[in-house]
């Protein structure tokens, strides 16, 4: 059953569905608002209520990130060979600039980052970035590359950052914008 609910400036729409569970739960898919419940649940508006600074939270991101994907298209057409290659070029070049090399550098599919570092040097990148432009691509592998001298996201980390790319945060704004519609297009293909 669709509905819709006001909450602040926001008029949200929502899928009320009833199933054999045990407990409600709210989730997002698609960037449409589904609240699950039990079959004999009556009181889904006071949930909905009782949640409503969750719900217009997570709502107004996802209308945020729709204004930020707008504009942005994904490289479908790059194969997942030429991408690890792109991206071990980079790394090689941008460890010659910075002085470092990765201990080993993997691929696989990621839900929440475009990449990570650990403690002991080795690279992880996400496969979606296959869907990213080169120069995404080049600042995704340039920040992790850099946690091999700063582990963390501290001052120094952001220096060696914006030394080579001093609008950052616009990247950063971006690859929101991108995930987005990663999310949207293909997260549920095969890579």
């Amino acid at each position: 059953m669709r509905l819709q609910v006001t909450i602040k400036d926001q008029v949200i729409d929502y899928e009320l569905i009833r199933q054999e569970i045990k407990n409600p739960r709210f989730e997002f898919r698609e960037h449409r608002l589904r609240l699950i419940v039990p079959h004999t649940f009556k009181e889904h508006e006071e949930l909905i209520h009782r949640h409503r600074r969750w719900i217009y939270k997570r709502y107004s991101r996802i209308q945020e990130l729709k204004i930020l994907s707008q504009g942005l298209e994904l490289m479908t057409c790059r194969s997942a060979e030429d991408f690890k290659e792109l991206v071990c070029s980079f790394t090689c070049s941008i460890g010659k600039e910075l002085g470092v090399a990765p201990v080993r550098t993997r691929f696989r599919i990621m839900k929440t980052k475009w990449g990570s570092c650990s403690s002991k040097g080795n690279l992880n990148f996400n496969s979606y970035m296959r869907y990213l432009p080169d120069r995404m691509i080049e600042y995704i592998v340039f920040h992790e590359m850099v946690h091999l001298i700063e582990l963390n996201h501290g001052p120094r980390f952001w220096a060696h950052v914006k030394a080579r790319f001093p609008d950052y945060e616009g990247y950063e704004k971006k690859l929101s914008g991108y995930w987005s519609l990663i999310r949207e297009q293909c997260y549920d293909n095969s890579l």
